[in-house]
């Protein structure tokens, strides 16, 4: 067959034969494993998590689907097999995150056995029942609204004077510094109130915007002396990780009437100011800061010894709403690799 002289037509007589490995499968479930611990997750769950939380266990991305076509006679993975996400993150924590999150799908939006809160907020907004405006299109009142609160804490240890602890000619920190270390990792887990360390922070002349978080974060389902829901050390680096999870106080409270049924009714102040939160939403917002503070220390048989501890903190807030369960069961398994 001839070709035209014209090189915009210019073109090749070939048969272009239909490409393998193009069609896609979009995945149900996830395997992730958290640091030797194995975890299988519905694509639903994962999806619901916060942003946060999401970035920390996908930080390259998230593929929903994947190839098919290719096969192990291609040299790739039979279709059988999953993928794993190997990921640097607590198990326990995430464990946690999705007990709270299960638990919270659960009493909102209900089981086949009984039926959730959402099932007696329906009236306020459905159009039969002649809401008010503000209703209709207030996602508070349809899903369920969860805080998180994240804590990153990196810590620096800097010794007194005459205490022999230090680092070698390579720059690695010898036994001695790597004990005192995890010294005050351990008095820093030990530590675990949420407002405390932003209540002393050294770096704004009478808290004033510290007190304004506080005051927003208790308002909403926080209580002041509420410690962290999961609080734990990083086995590799000198850093703690906390995490905790509150259901918005929205202002809607549910009264059980003399018939057996549930009176619902809306603090319209309470949710004018848990509405603000919505900003948030799928938007983490951080604060980061930086404290310091002298502690003594001392081991079996030693005397007291003065360590100068410093701490950079980043906290991470976000608003979560659970979306109404899947039809097939909001489920998540795990078990230890070998």
């Amino acid at each position: 067959m001839a070709t035209s002289s014209n090189p915009i037509t210019q073109v090749s007589a070939t048969t272009i034969s239909p490409s393998h490995g193009l069609h896609q499968e979009l995945l149900t479930k996830f395997e992730l494993d958290l640091r030797g611990t194995r975890f299988q997750v519905d694509r639903d769950t994962i999806m619901n998590l916060p942003e946060a939380i999401i970035i920390c266990l996908f930080p390259s991305g998230l593929a929903m689907s994947r190839s098919l076509g290719g096969g192990a006679a291609d040299g790739g993975e039979s279709e059988d097999e999953e993928y794993v996400y190997a990921v640097d993150f607590d198990p326990n924590c995430f464990t946690y995150i999705l007990t709270f999150f299960r638990q919270s799908q659960e009493a909102f939006y209900g089981t086949a056995d009984a039926p959730g809160l959402f099932h007696a907020q329906q009236p306020l907004f459905d159009q039969n029942t002649h809401p008010l405006p503000e209703y209709v299109h207030n996602p508070l009142l349809k899903k369920q609204p969860i805080i998180l609160l994240r804590e990153e804490l990196e810590y620096f240890t800097i010794p007194a004077k005459g205490i022999k602890a230090g680092a070698d000619e390579n720059g690695n920190a010898d036994k001695a510094l790597v004990d005192l270390k995890i010294q005050c990792g351990q008095i820093l887990v030990e530590k675990n109130s949420i407002f405390g360390p932003l209540e002393r922070n050294p770096n704004r002349e009478n808290h004033v915007a510290e007190q304004h978080l506080i005051m927003m974060l208790v308002s909403s389902g926080f209580k002041r002396d509420d410690v962290w829901g999961h609080r734990s050390i990083d086995p590799n680096r000198c850093c703690i990780s906390s995490l905790s999870l509150c259901l918005l106080n929205a202002g809607i409270v549910h009264t059980p009437s003399a018939d057996g049924g549930v009176v619902v009714t809306v603090d319209n102040q309470q949710m004018a100011t848990s509405q603000k939160l919505l900003l948030f939403w799928r938007k983490p917002a951080r604060k980061c800061w930086w404290d310091g503070q002298e502690i003594e220390l001392s081991g079996p048989g030693e005397e007291l010894k003065s360590v100068k501890l410093w701490a950079r903190r980043v906290w991470t807030l976000e608003l979560c709403l659970v979306r109404f369960p899947p039809f097939f069961p909001f489920i998540w398994s795990f078990s230890n690799c070998d």
